[in-house]
This record gives structure tokens, sequence and C-alpha cells, in this order.
């Protein structure tokens, strides 16, 4: 049975940013169900928010049966434990159509349609009806920090939150800093995600942030062989997976995330960086256009039975050249480049973890060979990797590269 607000929450407002105990999320979908989740299972008071009553009622029934499956798991012995476990977190989330119900929190996380101009409407609205002290943040995957807050008055409390899917499960949590982002907001956006057991990197207000970033050159590239005619798509997953170690290939992995998603993120990353790595691809276009969206249309680049398919919640492993790697380090550091694509991605080692591994002066030699043969400006030389190379810094087998080892 739905639970709706009938009046407004009257939260105690922390006067502390480091302090967040009472959130509001809005957006009622998958994503949004599951921050409302952690959030609540942390112990925190939550009102998810969405015009529709129905998507409200299927997400309080998601929530549910997903913290009855936690707390099977978490206590596995105690049944008692596990009963206590999924009331408690279940009664601490209210859900309401009126967006004046979860206005004054501590944190709003906008976790609504990917359309600039909707984004910033809602938060026009919250920043008329929100105290002084409330944090906004959007879970946007691909769209500009800046430009979603630029109608607002509160710039300094407004920063990135990007999860990824399925939220409980995802440990990774994009924290991105726009260009007005008070420290102070930084560091509760932070704490607030180590709270809710997310392991947080940061990136700066850059498109794709870093892990989309980083996965939209080699699902590209895939595509366009495939396109060209290269080889099969059946071939092409087989080899990413048997002689890179994926556990899906770059079509499985379309059909999973979604191709209309993908042609999404492709499109607002071409417009920002005018990368021609990004560029449209027209048999993505065309697939989108006929409805095969992937698996959740029961058709993409395969096709599924709906009825047999089971939604698995995988970990996905990419691949991506040293290009793309480097191009976007002074967006975030190695590290959180590396820790992004390994939890974000599923990533058994980092890319430039890998890079060191494999050898930087091997990069550059492949490098070298596919921008000779390709002419495509996605392998021309980069000149921080020939600056290392050339110091004779090229990895763990000479005890440094992007990372210094420990000689044994």
């Amino acid at each position: 049975m739905i639970k709706l607000i009938g009046h407004v929450r009257n939260f105690s407002s922390s006067p502390s940013l480091n302090v967040i105990q009472n959130v509001t999320v809005v957006g009622g979908g998958l994503m949004g169900s599951g921050i409302a989740q952690v959030a609540a299972q942390a112990g925190q008071n939550v009102t998810i928010i969405d015009v529709k009553p129905e998507l409200l009622e299927k997400a309080q029934k998601s929530i549910k049966s997903n913290l009855v499956r936690v707390a099977k798991k978490t206590f596995k012995d105690d049944a008692a434990k596990a009963e206590q476990f999924v009331k408690d977190s279940f009664d601490r989330i209210k859900v309401s159509t009126k967006i004046e119900d979860g206005a004054n929190v501590d944190l709003i996380v906008e976790a609504i349609v990917e359309k600039l101009d909707a984004k910033q409407e809602l938060f026009k609205k919250l920043d008329d009806l929100s105290p002084e002290h409330t944090i906004f943040a959007s879970n946007t995957s691909s769209i500009s920090i800046n430009e979603i807050c630029s109608g607002i008055k509160r710039k300094d409390r407004f920063g990135g939150l990007h999860f990824f899917n399925p939220v409980p499960v995802m440990r990774l949590l994009e924290v991105i800093k726009g260009d007005d982002i008070s420290e102070a907001t930084y560091q509760a956006m932070m704490a607030w995600g180590k709270s809710v057991g997310k392991t947080c990197i940061t990136c700066k207000d850059t498109p794709g942030f870093v892990v989309n970033r980083l996965l939209g050159p080699y699902s590209a590239e895939a595509l366009r062989m495939y396109e060209r005619g290269d080889a099969s798509k059946e071939d092409i997953d087989i080899g990413m997976k048997l002689g890179a170690g994926y556990p899906m290939g770059p079509f499985e992995l379309a059909d999973y995330t979604g191709l209309d998603t993908n042609k999404f993120a492709l499109q607002v990353m071409y417009e920002k960086t005018g990368n021609p790595v990004f560029e449209p691809i027209p048999l993505l276009h065309k697939m989108v256009e006929e409805g095969k969206l992937g698996i959740k249309t029961g058709e993409g680049f395969y096709k599924y039975n709906k009825n047999k398919f089971h939604y698995r919640k995988k970990k996905i492993i990419i691949d991506i050249n040293m290009k793309h790697e480097l191009t976007i380090s002074g967006d975030a550091s190695g590290k959180d480049i590396d820790v992004g694509m390994k939890l974000g991605a599923g990533y058994p080692m980092g890319p430039l973890e890998l890079a060191d591994y494999t050898g930087l002066d091997t990069k550059v030699q492949v490098l070298a060979t596919l921008y000779e043969k390709t002419g495509l400006a996605v392998f021309k030389p980069i000149a921080v990797l020939n600056k290392l190379v050339s110091e004779g810094r090229i990895g763990r087998k000479s005890g440094e590269g992007i990372y210094k080892y420990e000689s044994k």
C-alpha cells in the first residue's frame, strides 16, 4: 500500500553541512528508489518525490523486496534481526507527489529524466522552497553540473552525485565538483557518500565524468568495427571476453545498458568535446529509431526472451586506449580514475595500473602502429606518455611509470 505524506515533515535542520540525516530523492524510478534504499539502510530519513503515484508504489515494492534480500544475506542466522532491519529501514521512507513535502531536508538528490530543462526547472523551484542549509545534487550521468545549476542562487551548495546501476549493489559514487561548489559542500557530499556505503571518487565537471568518459570510446570503436564489417558482433564480444578477460562483450554491454542511453551519452560527449571518437554512429541511430533498445525491449544487437531472461547484475570490465585515460587526467586524479573504473565498470585493474603493468613503452609502440595504419585521431601520440617513456619511466619493470613501485 502506498504511503503518501499528508503534510510536510518538520525535520530538524542540521547546522553542520557534514551532518546529513534527512534526505529527499526526486524521481521514483530505478535509480531514485535505489538511492533512497541505501540512505534508509544507513539510518537516514528519506522522502521520495514523484508526480506519478503508481511509480511511487512500484518503488516502495521494489525497495521492500530488495531490503528483504539484503537482510537475508546480512542476518542469515538471525531471522529476528533480519525482520527488524527491514522494518526499520522501510519505516524511514516516505513518499509524496508534492515537491513541497521534500523541500525541508539536508540533502536533495535529483534522479529524474536526463533533460537539462527539466532539471533546471526542478532546482529553481526547490531553490525557493528549501532552507538555506539544504544541499542540492544531481544524479545525472552526462549533463553538465554547471549548466544544471545555472539558474539557482545556491551554486556553492550544488554538485553531482552520480550513482551506478543497480545502486544497492554498485560500490562506486562519482562526486562531481562544479565551478562554484564550496569546500564545505564538497566535503559534506563525500562524507554522505561514505555514510551510505559507497567508495567516492572526485571529478571536475567534465563530459561523461570518469567512468562514462572512458567507456564511450570503447563502445564506439566496437560499433564502428561491426558497422564496417571488420568482424561480426559475436566475434567481437567473444574476442573481448576471451582475449581481454571481460565478462561481457561491448555489444552485450550495449544491450544491457540500453542503446538509447548509449546514443544519448555519445551525443552529449561529442557536443561538449568535439572529439571525433564520439561522432554519431548511423547503425546505433537506426536501431534506436526502430525501437531496438536492448534487453529492456527484448531486442537490441541480440534477441532476448523477456519471460526467461533475468536482469543479472553483472560487473563489467572495459579496456580503453591510453589516449582517453590521460586526456582527462587533469579532471580527476590517476588514483580516482583507476578506482572509478574498477568499482564503476568492474575492471580487475584500473587503466593506469594496467598501463604500468603492460609497459608504457609497449603502449607507445601500439598507439604509433594503430595511428600509422588507421590515421584515427584517437591513436595520436600522447605527450605525457612519450615524456614518461623518454625518461625511462615505463612502468613496473623500471620501478616507476604512472605510479612508483618498491623494488623487492
